[in-house]
This record gives structure tokens, sequence and C-alpha cells, in this order.
């Protein structure tokens, strides 16, 4: 598969980060978009350094209709700090 699009979420608060990812996915959506990459990150600069927004992506993507599947990125396109999503 081949990454279409973007969405880095580095750096996001909570709030911004699911609203940067409803128009991400919308904008791949109106174009046609099919293999994305989301960039959650690792929780590396995050207090206790564990992942916030890995979880909540996983949790947001299961909610939407235009997500077919989705998997965690290999080690060079992100590993555990990406998710690779199929679109509709």
């Amino acid at each position: 598969w081949v990454i279409q699009s973007e969405l880095d979420l580095h750096g996001h608060a909570t709030v911004e980060a699911r609203e940067a990812l409803v128009h991400f996915l919308n904008e791949c959506q109106r174009h046609d978009a099919r293999c994305v990459r989301i960039i959650h990150g690792k929780g590396l600069g995050s207090p206790g350094k564990t992942p916030v927004l890995k979880h909540k992506v996983h949790s947001w993507l299961v909610q939407k209709n235009q997500v077919l599947a989705f998997v965690q990125a290999k080690p060079a396109e992100g590993g555990a700090g990406a998710l690779v999503v199929l679109l509709r």
C-alpha cells in the first residue's frame, strides 16, 4: 500500500487532535485517498513517558465509518508511534 497522505498529531492536546483527525479524514475522503498514515507519537514527551494519543486515536478510528482498517506502522514508517489506515 502506498501512503497517500499523512497527519502528524505530535504536540496536539486531546481536543485539538480529535478535531485535526476528523478534518483530515474528511479531506482524505474528498480527495479519494485510500491509504494514510496517522502519527500519534510514542509518548516520549508526555508525563510518565506514556502515549496519551495512541489509545485515543484507536478509539476514534473505530467510530469512523470511512475507516476500513488500521494497523501499527512498520518500524520504518513510524512503528509504535504511527498507524497505517485504510479508508473506504
